[in-house]
């Protein structure tokens, strides 16, 4: 039993997971950043622009009550919204995540230019005005 906490001591410790239990507390607030773009922005416009008062109200009866009050209905909506949450959550991370990327590269790619010396004369003029900022 000793070695098994040993162990679950290292790995809990270990960089790897600390950076991933980072991310996952991150994630979490940025899920509700996203999520509220989608519901708060987003879909009102949709469901603006289609003339509903919400994707989740569209619906078709299936079977109705002999007083004509729906009992049975196929709730499309439900499904469409979801779908278009995911998609605009999908692209909104993807740009994020391409972003990110994109600026390590260049990152990257300068800091090799200035090691190895191969700046252009505009790029050393802006390296000089960044330094005194």
């Amino acid at each position: 039993m000793k070695k098994f906490f040993k162990d679950f001591k290292a790995f809990i410790t270990r960089g790897n997971i600390l950076d991933l239990a980072v991310g996952v507390i991150i994630g979490g607030a940025f899920s509700a950043i996203v999520t509220s773009l989608v519901n708060d922005i987003i879909m009102p416009l949709i469901t603006w622009a289609i003339g509903a008062e919400s994707l989740a109200d569209l619906s078709i009866p299936l079977q109705t009550a002999e007083d004509g009050t729906v009992t049975l209905a196929w709730n499309y909506g439900n499904f469409i919204q979801a779908v278009i949450d995911f998609l605009l959550i999908a692209i909104i991370i993807f740009i994020l995540i391409r972003t990110i990327m994109k600026s390590q590269e260049l990152l990257k790619e300068a800091r090799e230019n200035i090691t190895k010396g191969r700046l252009t004369k505009e790029q050393k003029k802006e390296l000089n005005r960044l330094t005194y900022l």
